[in-house]
Protein backbone atom coordinates (compact mmCIF):
# COMPACT_ATOMS: atom_id res chain seq x y z
CA UNK A 1 0.00 0.00 0.00
CA UNK A 2 1.19 3.37 -0.86
CA UNK A 3 -0.47 5.21 2.22
CA UNK A 4 1.17 7.81 4.10
CA UNK A 5 2.34 7.32 7.13
CA UNK A 6 -0.02 8.76 10.28
CA UNK A 7 -4.08 8.14 8.45
CA UNK A 8 -5.46 7.14 5.72
CA UNK A 9 -5.71 8.40 2.12
CA UNK A 10 -8.78 10.78 1.89
CA UNK A 11 -11.77 10.23 -0.74
CA UNK A 12 -10.38 13.22 -3.21
CA UNK A 13 -6.76 11.49 -3.03
CA UNK A 14 -8.35 7.50 -3.40
CA UNK A 15 -7.02 5.55 -6.59
CA UNK A 16 -10.64 5.22 -7.40
CA UNK A 17 -11.05 8.65 -8.21
CA UNK A 18 -8.39 9.75 -9.36
CA UNK A 19 -7.49 6.84 -11.56
CA UNK A 20 -10.46 7.39 -13.87
CA UNK A 21 -10.17 11.07 -13.47
CA UNK A 22 -6.51 10.60 -14.69
CA UNK A 23 -7.70 8.44 -17.79
CA UNK A 24 -9.78 11.33 -18.60
CA UNK A 25 -7.09 14.02 -18.23
CA UNK A 26 -5.14 11.96 -20.71
CA UNK A 27 -8.01 12.03 -22.98
CA UNK A 28 -8.11 15.52 -23.08
CA UNK A 29 -5.81 15.93 -25.89
CA UNK A 30 -7.51 14.24 -28.54
CA UNK A 31 -9.72 17.13 -28.80
CA UNK A 32 -6.86 19.13 -30.10
CA UNK A 33 -6.72 16.78 -33.34
CA UNK A 34 -9.39 16.73 -36.01
CA UNK A 35 -12.20 16.61 -36.38
CA UNK A 36 -12.43 18.57 -33.61
CA UNK A 37 -9.83 20.62 -34.83
CA UNK A 38 -9.28 22.40 -31.17
CA UNK A 39 -5.43 23.59 -32.17
CA UNK A 40 -5.08 25.88 -29.61
CA UNK A 41 -6.84 23.50 -27.02
CA UNK A 42 -3.56 21.78 -27.11
CA UNK A 43 -1.14 24.36 -24.92
CA UNK A 44 -3.25 23.48 -21.87
CA UNK A 45 -4.85 20.13 -22.04
CA UNK A 46 -2.00 18.37 -20.27
CA UNK A 47 -2.26 20.08 -17.54
CA UNK A 48 -4.93 18.77 -15.45
CA UNK A 49 -2.93 15.56 -16.12
CA UNK A 50 0.58 17.15 -14.71
CA UNK A 51 -1.51 18.64 -11.58
CA UNK A 52 -2.75 15.15 -10.87
CA UNK A 53 0.79 13.06 -11.35
CA UNK A 54 2.62 15.97 -9.59
CA UNK A 55 -0.01 15.61 -6.51
CA UNK A 56 0.60 12.12 -6.04
CA UNK A 57 0.95 10.32 -2.67
CA UNK A 58 4.58 8.11 -3.75
CA UNK A 59 6.36 7.33 -6.79
CA UNK A 60 3.97 4.24 -7.36
CA UNK A 61 0.92 6.09 -7.83
CA UNK A 62 2.71 8.67 -10.07
CA UNK A 63 3.70 5.91 -12.23
CA UNK A 64 0.28 4.86 -12.19
CA UNK A 65 -1.57 8.05 -12.96
CA UNK A 66 1.23 8.24 -15.87
CA UNK A 67 0.25 4.71 -16.92
CA UNK A 68 -3.41 5.37 -16.89
CA UNK A 69 -3.05 8.47 -18.50
CA UNK A 70 -1.61 7.11 -21.59
CA UNK A 71 -3.65 4.61 -22.10
CA UNK A 72 -6.79 7.26 -22.33
CA UNK A 73 -4.48 9.09 -24.91
CA UNK A 74 -4.17 6.04 -26.89
CA UNK A 75 -7.73 5.12 -26.57
CA UNK A 76 -9.17 8.80 -27.56
CA UNK A 77 -6.53 9.06 -30.49
CA UNK A 78 -7.61 5.75 -31.52
CA UNK A 79 -10.97 5.47 -30.84
CA UNK A 80 -12.10 4.93 -34.35
CA UNK A 81 -10.61 1.68 -34.17
CA UNK A 82 -13.45 0.71 -31.96
CA UNK A 83 -15.49 -1.41 -34.74
CA UNK A 84 -13.23 -3.37 -35.64
CA UNK A 85 -10.49 -4.51 -32.75
CA UNK A 86 -13.37 -4.55 -30.31
CA UNK A 87 -11.68 -4.89 -27.02
CA UNK A 88 -8.81 -5.61 -28.37
CA UNK A 89 -8.48 -1.93 -28.90
CA UNK A 90 -8.72 -1.80 -24.81
CA UNK A 91 -5.58 -3.89 -24.00
CA UNK A 92 -3.52 -2.24 -26.77
CA UNK A 93 -4.31 1.15 -25.16
CA UNK A 94 -3.27 -0.29 -21.87
CA UNK A 95 -0.06 -1.91 -23.20
CA UNK A 96 1.08 1.30 -25.17
CA UNK A 97 -0.13 3.45 -22.33
CA UNK A 98 2.32 1.68 -20.06
CA UNK A 99 5.18 3.78 -22.39
CA UNK A 100 4.15 7.36 -19.80
CA UNK A 101 4.36 5.38 -16.24
CA UNK A 102 8.31 6.58 -16.32
CA UNK A 103 7.02 9.97 -17.84
CA UNK A 104 5.31 10.36 -14.75
CA UNK A 105 7.90 9.23 -12.61
CA UNK A 106 9.79 12.49 -14.01
CA UNK A 107 6.74 14.46 -13.67
CA UNK A 108 6.91 13.81 -9.82
CA UNK A 109 10.83 13.81 -9.15
CA UNK A 110 10.82 17.59 -11.04
CA UNK A 111 7.30 19.11 -9.79
CA UNK A 112 6.39 17.34 -6.76
CA UNK A 113 6.42 19.24 -3.29
CA UNK A 114 7.44 22.98 -3.38
CA UNK A 115 10.63 22.83 -5.76
CA UNK A 116 12.93 25.85 -6.06
CA UNK A 117 13.33 27.89 -8.81
CA UNK A 118 15.80 25.83 -10.13
CA UNK A 119 14.26 22.71 -10.37
CA UNK A 120 11.11 24.33 -11.91
CA UNK A 121 13.35 25.58 -14.62
CA UNK A 122 14.66 22.38 -15.22
CA UNK A 123 11.34 20.65 -15.81
CA UNK A 124 10.23 23.20 -18.42
CA UNK A 125 13.10 21.25 -20.41
CA UNK A 126 13.23 18.06 -19.00
CA UNK A 127 9.16 16.95 -18.84
CA UNK A 128 9.09 18.07 -22.43
CA UNK A 129 11.81 15.81 -23.47
CA UNK A 130 10.26 13.30 -21.07
CA UNK A 131 7.26 13.40 -23.24
CA UNK A 132 9.21 13.09 -26.65
CA UNK A 133 10.65 9.88 -25.46
CA UNK A 134 7.35 8.65 -25.20
CA UNK A 135 6.21 9.49 -28.92
CA UNK A 136 9.62 8.17 -29.81
CA UNK A 137 9.47 4.93 -28.49
CA UNK A 138 5.48 4.15 -29.69
CA UNK A 139 6.34 5.53 -33.43
CA UNK A 140 8.32 2.10 -33.63
CA UNK A 141 6.11 0.89 -36.48
CA UNK A 142 5.51 -2.22 -34.90
CA UNK A 143 3.91 -0.41 -32.06
CA UNK A 144 1.58 1.15 -34.38
CA UNK A 145 3.23 4.24 -35.31
CA UNK A 146 3.59 7.71 -34.93
CA UNK A 147 -0.44 8.32 -35.35
CA UNK A 148 -1.59 11.09 -32.83
CA UNK A 149 1.75 12.69 -32.27
CA UNK A 150 0.96 15.52 -30.66
CA UNK A 151 3.13 18.04 -32.40
CA UNK A 152 0.94 16.99 -35.46
CA UNK A 153 -2.40 19.01 -33.75
CA UNK A 154 -0.95 22.01 -35.33
CA UNK A 155 -1.14 21.25 -39.07
CA UNK A 156 -3.44 24.84 -39.42
CA UNK A 157 -1.28 26.94 -37.81
CA UNK A 158 1.61 29.19 -39.89
CA UNK A 159 3.89 29.85 -37.09
CA UNK A 160 3.50 26.06 -36.17
CA UNK A 161 4.11 24.61 -39.36
CA UNK A 162 7.31 27.19 -40.25
CA UNK A 163 8.73 25.55 -36.89
CA UNK A 164 8.35 22.01 -38.27
CA UNK A 165 10.10 23.24 -41.16
CA UNK A 166 12.86 23.55 -38.48
CA UNK A 167 12.86 20.63 -36.55
CA UNK A 168 9.47 18.59 -37.68
CA UNK A 169 6.56 17.42 -35.51
CA UNK A 170 8.83 16.61 -33.03
CA UNK A 171 9.92 20.36 -32.44
CA UNK A 172 6.36 21.13 -31.98
CA UNK A 173 5.65 18.41 -29.46
CA UNK A 174 8.19 19.84 -27.46
CA UNK A 175 6.85 23.43 -27.58
CA UNK A 176 3.69 21.88 -26.66
CA UNK A 177 4.57 19.86 -23.42
CA UNK A 178 6.66 23.33 -22.35
CA UNK A 179 3.81 25.37 -22.60
CA UNK A 180 1.49 22.64 -20.82
CA UNK A 181 4.39 22.48 -17.74
CA UNK A 182 4.61 26.18 -17.62
CA UNK A 183 1.19 26.45 -17.38
CA UNK A 184 0.76 23.61 -14.67
CA UNK A 185 3.55 25.42 -13.01
CA UNK A 186 2.21 28.93 -12.34
CA UNK A 187 -1.22 27.06 -11.28
CA UNK A 188 0.19 24.63 -8.17
CA UNK A 189 4.24 26.70 -7.79
CA UNK A 190 4.53 29.56 -6.18
CA UNK A 191 8.37 29.44 -6.62
CA UNK A 192 7.97 28.78 -10.21
CA UNK A 193 6.48 32.25 -11.49
CA UNK A 194 9.68 33.63 -12.78
CA UNK A 195 10.96 30.27 -14.52
CA UNK A 196 7.24 29.87 -15.55
CA UNK A 197 6.66 33.07 -17.06
CA UNK A 198 10.40 33.09 -18.78
CA UNK A 199 9.53 29.29 -19.81
CA UNK A 200 6.31 31.20 -21.66
CA UNK A 201 7.92 33.99 -22.84
CA UNK A 202 10.59 32.36 -24.35
CA UNK A 203 8.58 29.85 -26.34
CA UNK A 204 6.46 32.79 -27.62
CA UNK A 205 9.64 34.57 -28.62
CA UNK A 206 10.64 31.28 -30.11
CA UNK A 207 7.57 30.53 -32.29
CA UNK A 208 7.54 34.45 -33.51
CA UNK A 209 11.68 34.29 -34.47
CA UNK A 210 11.03 31.54 -36.55
CA UNK A 211 8.14 32.90 -38.09
CA UNK A 212 10.06 36.14 -39.37
CA UNK A 213 13.51 34.75 -39.41
CA UNK A 214 13.29 31.08 -40.41
CA UNK A 215 14.28 30.07 -44.20
CA UNK A 216 11.64 29.53 -46.93
CA UNK A 217 11.36 27.66 -50.00
CA UNK A 218 12.01 29.11 -53.59
CA UNK A 219 9.20 29.34 -55.73
CA UNK A 220 9.57 26.96 -58.65
CA UNK A 221 6.75 27.10 -61.19
CA UNK A 222 3.67 25.00 -60.80
CA UNK A 223 2.22 21.62 -62.38
CA UNK A 224 -0.94 20.80 -62.73
CA UNK A 225 -2.46 17.69 -61.13
CA UNK A 226 -5.62 15.75 -60.77
CA UNK A 227 -7.19 13.70 -58.38
CA UNK A 228 -9.71 11.17 -58.48
CA UNK A 229 -11.75 10.10 -55.63
CA UNK A 230 -14.83 7.79 -56.51
CA UNK A 231 -16.00 8.05 -53.21
CA UNK A 232 -18.32 5.67 -50.72
CA UNK A 233 -20.53 2.59 -52.21
CA UNK A 234 -20.54 0.05 -54.48
CA UNK A 235 -18.24 -2.94 -55.09
CA UNK A 236 -14.85 -2.53 -56.04
CA UNK A 237 -15.44 -3.00 -60.01
CA UNK A 238 -17.83 -0.51 -59.37
CA UNK A 239 -15.75 2.67 -57.86
CA UNK A 240 -13.23 0.69 -60.70
CA UNK A 241 -16.28 1.88 -63.30
CA UNK A 242 -16.44 5.61 -61.25
CA UNK A 243 -12.83 6.09 -61.49
CA UNK A 244 -12.44 5.58 -64.72
CA UNK A 245 -15.19 7.81 -66.08
CA UNK A 246 -14.29 10.76 -63.62
CA UNK A 247 -10.51 10.06 -65.04
CA UNK A 248 -11.72 10.42 -68.62
CA UNK A 249 -13.71 14.08 -68.07
CA UNK A 250 -10.25 15.44 -67.23
CA UNK A 251 -9.73 15.22 -70.99
CA UNK A 252 -8.51 19.17 -72.27
CA UNK A 253 -7.70 20.32 -69.29
CA UNK A 254 -3.60 20.19 -69.29
CA UNK A 255 -3.48 17.93 -66.50
CA UNK A 256 -0.19 16.45 -66.17
CA UNK A 257 -0.34 13.93 -63.33
CA UNK A 258 -4.06 11.97 -61.87
CA UNK A 259 -3.07 9.89 -58.99
CA UNK A 260 -5.86 7.31 -57.58
CA UNK A 261 -6.31 6.20 -53.66
CA UNK A 262 -5.10 3.24 -52.16
CA UNK A 263 -6.43 -0.23 -53.37
CA UNK A 264 -8.31 1.68 -56.71
CA UNK A 265 -7.41 -1.91 -58.24
CA UNK A 266 -7.72 -5.14 -56.99
CA UNK A 267 -5.80 -6.68 -60.35
CA UNK A 268 -1.67 -5.82 -61.03
CA UNK A 269 -2.03 -4.04 -64.50
CA UNK A 270 1.61 -5.85 -64.86
CA UNK A 271 -0.38 -9.08 -65.16
CA UNK A 272 -3.74 -8.27 -66.26
CA UNK A 273 -3.01 -6.82 -70.40
CA UNK A 274 -6.83 -5.28 -70.87
CA UNK A 275 -6.71 -3.67 -67.65
CA UNK A 276 -3.49 -1.99 -68.57
CA UNK A 277 -4.93 -1.31 -72.02
CA UNK A 278 -7.77 0.20 -70.70
CA UNK A 279 -5.45 2.55 -68.50
CA UNK A 280 -3.14 3.01 -70.93
CA UNK A 281 -5.98 4.39 -73.30
CA UNK A 282 -7.08 6.88 -70.44
CA UNK A 283 -3.93 8.17 -69.96
CA UNK A 284 -3.50 9.14 -73.67
CA UNK A 285 -6.94 10.54 -73.46
CA UNK A 286 -5.79 12.63 -70.56
CA UNK A 287 -2.67 13.38 -71.67
CA UNK A 288 -1.66 12.38 -68.14
CA UNK A 289 0.43 9.66 -66.87
CA UNK A 290 -2.12 7.56 -63.68
CA UNK A 291 -0.62 6.95 -60.35
CA UNK A 292 -2.88 3.87 -59.47
CA UNK A 293 -2.58 1.47 -56.85
CA UNK A 294 -2.78 -2.01 -56.15
CA UNK A 295 -3.66 -4.46 -53.74
CA UNK A 296 -2.75 -7.94 -55.17
CA UNK A 297 -0.84 -10.59 -55.80
CA UNK A 298 2.29 -10.60 -57.58
CA UNK A 299 3.22 -12.33 -60.69
CA UNK A 300 5.09 -14.77 -59.36
CA UNK A 301 2.58 -15.39 -56.28
CA UNK A 302 5.02 -14.28 -53.58
CA UNK A 303 1.99 -12.85 -52.00
CA UNK A 304 0.53 -9.49 -51.95
CA UNK A 305 2.50 -6.32 -52.28
CA UNK A 306 0.10 -3.01 -52.16
CA UNK A 307 1.78 -0.81 -54.59
CA UNK A 308 1.81 2.69 -56.29
CA UNK A 309 1.84 1.86 -60.14
CA UNK A 310 2.76 4.45 -62.66
CA UNK A 311 0.42 4.01 -66.04
CA UNK A 312 2.08 6.13 -69.37
CA UNK A 313 0.33 6.15 -72.96
CA UNK A 314 2.03 2.86 -73.75
CA UNK A 315 1.08 0.84 -70.72
CA UNK A 316 2.53 -0.08 -67.25
CA UNK A 317 5.83 1.86 -67.24
CA UNK A 318 7.63 -0.62 -64.84
CA UNK A 319 8.02 1.69 -62.96
CA UNK A 320 5.82 1.41 -59.30
CA UNK A 321 6.65 1.56 -55.39
CA UNK A 322 5.38 -1.15 -52.63
CA UNK A 323 4.08 0.05 -49.40
CA UNK A 324 6.66 -1.09 -46.86
CA UNK A 325 5.41 -0.50 -43.35
CA UNK A 326 2.38 -1.99 -42.80
CA UNK A 327 -0.61 -1.12 -40.66
CA UNK A 328 -0.70 -3.33 -37.37
CA UNK A 329 -3.60 -5.89 -37.66
CA UNK A 330 -5.52 -4.05 -40.32
CA UNK A 331 -2.53 -5.40 -42.87
CA UNK A 332 -0.53 -7.78 -41.30
CA UNK A 333 -1.21 -9.38 -37.51
CA UNK A 334 2.12 -9.23 -35.46
CA UNK A 335 3.35 -12.81 -33.97
CA UNK A 336 0.31 -14.17 -35.86
CA UNK A 337 0.69 -17.80 -33.91
CA UNK A 338 -0.18 -15.64 -31.12
CA UNK A 339 -2.23 -13.06 -31.60
CA UNK A 340 -4.21 -14.61 -34.68
CA UNK A 341 -7.27 -14.73 -31.87
CA UNK A 342 -8.14 -10.74 -32.75
CA UNK A 343 -9.34 -12.10 -36.31
CA UNK A 344 -11.94 -13.71 -34.43
CA UNK A 345 -13.12 -10.39 -31.96
CA UNK A 346 -12.55 -7.63 -35.18
CA UNK A 347 -11.46 -6.87 -38.56
CA UNK A 348 -8.23 -7.97 -37.95
CA UNK A 349 -6.15 -9.14 -41.08
CA UNK A 350 -6.68 -12.08 -42.69
CA UNK A 351 -4.15 -12.94 -44.94
CA UNK A 352 -0.41 -10.68 -43.93
CA UNK A 353 0.46 -8.10 -46.71
CA UNK A 354 4.43 -8.29 -48.32
CA UNK A 355 6.43 -5.36 -47.48
CA UNK A 356 8.31 -3.69 -50.33
CA UNK A 357 11.74 -3.69 -49.68
CA UNK A 358 13.18 0.51 -50.25
CA UNK A 359 11.32 3.63 -50.90
CA UNK A 360 11.82 4.67 -54.94
CA UNK A 361 11.07 8.57 -56.94
CA UNK A 362 9.53 8.15 -59.53
CA UNK A 363 9.85 10.48 -63.02
CA UNK A 364 6.95 11.39 -64.71
CA UNK A 365 7.47 11.79 -68.35
CA UNK A 366 4.35 13.55 -69.55
CA UNK A 367 5.13 16.33 -66.47
CA UNK A 368 8.50 17.26 -68.07
CA UNK A 369 10.29 14.54 -65.87
CA UNK A 370 8.74 15.74 -62.12
CA UNK A 371 10.53 13.66 -59.90
CA UNK A 372 7.52 12.26 -57.84
CA UNK A 373 7.95 10.98 -53.75
CA UNK A 374 5.41 8.13 -53.53
CA UNK A 375 3.82 7.21 -49.75
CA UNK A 376 0.95 4.75 -48.97
CA UNK A 377 -1.40 5.40 -46.46
CA UNK A 378 -0.22 4.55 -42.72
CA UNK A 379 3.11 5.92 -43.81
CA UNK A 380 2.28 9.65 -44.30
CA UNK A 381 2.48 9.67 -40.20
CA UNK A 382 6.28 9.10 -40.62
CA UNK A 383 8.15 12.01 -40.74
CA UNK A 384 11.41 10.22 -42.08
CA UNK A 385 10.05 8.54 -44.88
CA UNK A 386 8.91 12.34 -46.53
CA UNK A 387 12.46 13.24 -45.72
CA UNK A 388 14.04 10.74 -47.58
CA UNK A 389 12.42 11.07 -50.40
CA UNK A 390 13.07 14.28 -50.45
CA UNK A 391 16.81 14.31 -49.67
CA UNK A 392 16.01 11.71 -52.69
CA UNK A 393 15.21 14.72 -55.33
CA UNK A 394 11.65 13.89 -54.88
CA UNK A 395 10.04 17.25 -55.86
CA UNK A 396 6.13 16.04 -55.04
CA UNK A 397 4.93 14.02 -52.61
CA UNK A 398 2.05 11.75 -53.37
CA UNK A 399 0.52 9.65 -50.79
CA UNK A 400 -2.56 6.83 -51.40
CA UNK A 401 -4.91 6.16 -49.34
CA UNK A 402 -8.35 4.94 -48.02
CA UNK A 403 -9.97 5.10 -44.43
CA UNK A 404 -13.33 3.71 -46.28
CA UNK A 405 -13.30 1.16 -42.88
CA UNK A 406 -13.65 4.39 -40.99
CA UNK A 407 -15.72 6.21 -43.28
CA UNK A 408 -17.73 8.25 -40.45
CA UNK A 409 -15.26 8.58 -37.86
CA UNK A 410 -12.39 10.95 -37.38
CA UNK A 411 -9.77 9.01 -39.23
CA UNK A 412 -10.60 10.29 -42.75
CA UNK A 413 -9.93 14.22 -41.69
CA UNK A 414 -6.79 13.38 -39.05
CA UNK A 415 -5.19 11.79 -41.65
CA UNK A 416 -5.44 14.39 -44.44
CA UNK A 417 -4.12 17.05 -41.90
CA UNK A 418 -0.80 14.76 -41.97
CA UNK A 419 -0.01 15.83 -45.30
CA UNK A 420 0.59 19.99 -44.29
CA UNK A 421 3.23 18.68 -41.51
CA UNK A 422 5.15 16.53 -44.53
CA UNK A 423 4.78 19.67 -46.72
CA UNK A 424 5.86 22.22 -44.05
CA UNK A 425 8.53 20.02 -42.65
CA UNK A 426 10.27 18.95 -46.64
CA UNK A 427 9.27 22.04 -48.02
CA UNK A 428 7.92 19.80 -51.03
CA UNK A 429 4.31 20.10 -52.21
CA UNK A 430 1.95 17.13 -50.89
CA UNK A 431 -1.14 15.53 -52.86
CA UNK A 432 -2.92 13.29 -50.59
CA UNK A 433 -5.18 11.03 -52.47
CA UNK A 434 -7.91 9.13 -50.99
CA UNK A 435 -10.39 6.04 -52.22
CA UNK A 436 -13.54 7.52 -50.72
CA UNK A 437 -12.11 10.69 -48.56
CA UNK A 438 -10.85 13.05 -47.34
CA UNK A 439 -8.33 14.30 -49.94
CA UNK A 440 -6.49 17.36 -49.83
CA UNK A 441 -3.11 19.22 -51.29
CA UNK A 442 -0.80 21.53 -49.59
CA UNK A 443 1.46 23.37 -50.99
CA UNK A 444 5.76 23.46 -49.37
CA UNK A 445 5.04 25.41 -46.54
CA UNK A 446 2.16 23.10 -45.48
CA UNK A 447 -0.61 25.83 -46.89
CA UNK A 448 -3.69 24.12 -48.19
CA UNK A 449 -4.20 24.29 -52.16
CA UNK A 450 -7.74 24.39 -53.33
CA UNK A 451 -10.55 22.70 -51.90
CA UNK A 452 -10.68 19.47 -49.39
CA UNK A 453 -12.39 16.39 -51.13
CA UNK A 454 -14.70 15.36 -48.06
CA UNK A 455 -16.64 11.88 -47.58
CA UNK A 456 -19.57 12.64 -49.16
CA UNK A 457 -17.67 13.33 -52.72
CA UNK A 458 -17.35 11.74 -55.60
CA UNK A 459 -15.17 13.56 -57.64
CA UNK A 460 -12.29 14.22 -59.88
CA UNK A 461 -10.35 17.52 -58.71
CA UNK A 462 -8.03 19.80 -60.52
CA UNK A 463 -5.31 21.35 -58.82
CA UNK A 464 -2.33 23.90 -60.01
CA UNK A 465 0.31 22.52 -57.73
CA UNK A 466 2.83 25.08 -57.09
CA UNK A 467 6.67 23.54 -56.79
CA UNK A 468 9.77 24.61 -54.69
CA UNK A 469 12.83 24.32 -54.62
CA UNK A 470 15.72 24.37 -51.82
CA UNK A 471 16.19 22.00 -48.81
CA UNK A 472 14.37 22.55 -45.80
CA UNK A 473 16.38 22.86 -42.24
CA UNK A 474 14.87 19.20 -41.57
CA UNK A 475 15.39 17.94 -43.73
CA UNK A 476 19.27 18.85 -44.03
CA UNK A 477 20.02 17.97 -39.90
CA UNK A 478 16.99 15.03 -39.27
CA UNK A 479 15.66 14.64 -36.09
CA UNK A 480 17.85 17.36 -34.13
CA UNK A 481 15.01 17.89 -31.93
CA UNK A 482 15.01 14.62 -30.71
CA UNK A 483 18.69 14.27 -29.97
CA UNK A 484 18.44 17.16 -28.04
CA UNK A 485 15.90 16.10 -25.70
CA UNK A 486 17.82 12.39 -25.38
CA UNK A 487 21.21 14.66 -24.22
CA UNK A 488 18.98 16.94 -21.81
CA UNK A 489 17.46 13.41 -20.25
CA UNK A 490 20.87 11.90 -20.14
CA UNK A 491 22.51 15.44 -18.36
CA UNK A 492 19.74 14.79 -16.13
CA UNK A 493 20.73 11.10 -15.45
CA UNK A 494 23.88 11.92 -14.71
CA UNK A 495 23.25 14.57 -12.46
CA UNK A 496 20.87 13.07 -10.54
CA UNK A 497 23.42 9.68 -9.89
CA UNK A 498 26.26 12.14 -8.95
CA UNK A 499 24.07 13.89 -6.29
CA UNK A 500 22.62 10.79 -4.78
CA UNK A 501 26.34 9.44 -4.41
CA UNK A 502 27.17 12.44 -2.75
CA UNK A 503 24.29 12.21 -0.60
CA UNK A 504 25.14 8.49 0.19
CA UNK A 505 26.49 8.42 4.23
CA UNK A 506 30.39 7.36 4.54
CA UNK A 507 30.23 4.12 6.40
CA UNK A 508 32.31 3.83 9.28
CA UNK A 509 35.77 2.65 10.45
CA UNK A 510 36.33 -0.12 11.76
Amino acid sequence: MDTPPGGTVPRSRSLWARGPAAALAGALPSLAFPEASWWWFAYVALVPWLLLVRSAATPRRAALYGWLGGAGFMLAVHHWLLPSLHIFILVLALLLGALWAPWGLLVRALLAGTPGAGRCAAALVLVPSGWLMVELVRSWEYLGGPWGLLGASQWEVPPALRLASLGGVWLLSLLIVAVNTALAELIALRSARLPAVAGLLGCALAATAAWYGAPLPRPAGTVRIAVVQPGPGGTPTERLARGEALTGALAGRGVRLVVWGESSLYQDPADHPVLAGHLAALARRTGADLLVNADAPDADGAGIYKSAVLIGPQGPTGKRYSKMRLVPFGEYIPARSLLGWATHVGKAAATDRKRGTHQVVLPIPTAGGLRIGPLVCFETAFPDMSRHLARDGAQVLVAQSSTSTFQDSWAPAQHASLAALRAAETWRPMIHATLTGVSAVHGPRGEQIGPRLGTDRSTAAVYDLPLATGTSPYTRFGDWALYAAIAALLLFGAHSAVRARLRRPARPLP
